[in-house]
């Protein structure tokens, strides 16, 4: 690759504060600073990073936009976790207040979750008919309404939430018109095939979370044997290419397919005993950086 395909490439490549153990569930563990989090991805070279939880950033759209400009970084969008299965809610509301802090910041993507209602991801029911009915009605209503904004809103399967695995992933492909955010983790800990999910619908994928994960780690998750919480902070999620995840040949069948979006860094990560001494949390991700790089070079 040209040296300016390679700066090209690199501009697709942002962070996320979930690697730095930044994370929206409450009681997860020590939470770092924006300061610290922010730094390190200047340091590498990042350009750009998704938001975050509440309360990671400033809450104001426009103190939001600052403080990221201010260590060189340009807002990706991020996680959104709303509740969208339940007739009696409408999310738009919510959604609103993430889109004034993407268009604040030049940011462009709401990737939204399925949350469950309760707190984390170690529980997760069944749906009813008109659960899922109404689920994939406001899918589509909030896609809609985000592009009215300029913004292009996403689904991402995640552990723990109502699109999880396979059979949920083609359930959102059959009956909406949303486009997915591939986590490459998720889908493979819920024991789906990404690659297979992009090749056979590549028009679909608009966003990419690049996660690896300890598939037999994953597996006792699925079985009840462990909670989500307590695997992540086992290990479950590993550096890009340590893991059951062929990362490369996902990003093989994204270029290959045209994409032209993010890929997102996460390493989802749980600081149970407080402030990491040494290096801390970057030093993964610049190990993750480096694979990319060279997965797209």
């Amino acid at each position: 690759m040209v040296a300016g395909q390679q700066a090209s490439a690199r501009d697709r490549i942002a962070g996320a504060p979930i690697s730095w153990g930044v994370c929206e569930v409450p009681n997860w563990g020590y939470q770092m600073p924006a300061e610290r989090v922010l730094a390190d991805m200047q340091s590498l070279g990042l350009r750009a990073t998704e938001f975050g939880p509440d309360g990671f950033l400033p809450d104001a759209p426009a103190d939001k936009a600052t403080l990221l400009r201010s260590y060189g970084l340009q807002g990706v969008g991020g996680f959104l976790p709303v509740v969208l299965h339940d007739p009696g809610h409408d999310p738009i509301g919510e959604v609103d207040v993430f889109a004034d802090a993407c268009l604040a910041s030049g940011a462009g993507v709401i990737v939204l979750a399925a949350i469950t209602g309760l707190d984390g991801y170690d529980v997760r029911p069944t749906l009813d008919e008109l659960q899922w009915k109404t689920l994939l009605g406001n899918l589509d209503r909030i896609a809609a309404h985000a592009a009215g904004r300029g913004l292009l809103a996403v689904i991402h399967p995640h552990m723990g939430t109502m699109v999880e695995g396979a059979t949920d992933v083609q359930r959102v492909l059959d009956g909406s018109q949303i486009g997915l955010c591939v986590d490459t983790g998720h889908l493979v800990a819920a024991g789906a095939d990404p690659v297979a999910i992009t090749v056979a619908n590549p028009s679909r994928v608009k966003h990419v979370h690049l996660k690896d994960v300890d598939a037999a780690r994953a597996a006792r998750v699925v079985a009840g044997e462990i909670s989500f919480s307590d695997a992540v902070a086992d290990g479950m999620w590993t550096v890009l290419g340590e893991g059951s995840v062929d990362v490369r040949a996902m990003i093989d069948a994204l270029e290959g397919s045209g994409y032209q979006g993010w890929y997102v860094l996460e390493q989802d990560l749980m600081l149970r005993d407080g402030e990491p001494g040494g290096e801390g949390p970057i030093a993964d991700v610049r190990r993750c950086l480096a694979f990319v790089e060279k997965a797209l070079s």
